[in-house]
């Protein structure tokens, strides 16, 4: 990686155009282990999990890169990594090797993060043994329906995908049980509080 640092530098696109994006590192078995949060602040500098940081990242070229940080400058080869359906679901893989060390990260936006987390959740609150109603947290339109009544579903299982903000969010169950309910279709418009599925 000797001479990534030399004239031409110009700074790079961010693979994903949006405010706040998620950072996450994979863990063993494809679990997202941690992860960060990165976004510009008024004053355009970098500010990661709410925390100003005086970093800056510059293409040399081709994947290449150089970051620099308060203390030290690094060499940094930044390579997508293959993700069929990422794009459309607003996620980006990354091969980021960095003096050396090589690591596979994560990209999307914040706030499809938090809508995602907080769908396919466990609700600790809610008894096992009764109705579960999942209900619309944000307003949009449902885009497909993957179950019918009458079908079982593990948790964690996909029940429909609601598109928002031009960003198509996939709902899953909280819990394992059979869809007693499905009270929305492809096409439909949902505000948010309305019911989607139950399931027992």
């Amino acid at each position: 990686m000797a001479g990534l640092d030399g004239p031409g530098a110009t700074t790079p696109r961010a693979p994903i155009d949006t405010g706040a994006v998620r950072v996450s590192f994979p863990g063993r078995a494809g679990n997202r282990g941690s992860s960060i949060v990165v976004e510009i602040g008024t004053d355009g500098q970098p500010v990661i999990d709410e925390t100003p940081e005086p970093v800056t990242l510059v293409e040399l070229g081709r994947d290449r890169h150089r970051l620099t940080t308060s203390v030290a400058s690094h060499r940094v080869l930044i390579a997508p990594i293959p993700h069929p359906g990422g794009r459309a679901a607003g996620v980006e893989r990354l091969e980021v090797v960095l003096d050396g060390w090589r690591f596979d990260v994560e990209l999307e936006p914040e706030a499809r993060a938090r809508l995602r987390e907080r769908a396919t959740s466990a609700r600790a609150d809610v008894a096992h043994g009764g109705p579960l109603e999942v209900r619309a947290i944000i307003p949009g339109r449902v885009v497909s329906v993957d179950v019918a009544s009458g079908d079982a579903i593990d948790a964690g299982g996909r029940l429909l995908v609601v598109e928002a903000m031009k960003m198509q969010n996939e709902l899953r169950s909280p819990r394992a049980g059979t869809i007693s309910r499905v009270a929305v279709g492809p096409g439909q418009t949902v505000d948010r509080g309305d019911l989607l599925v139950v399931v027992e």
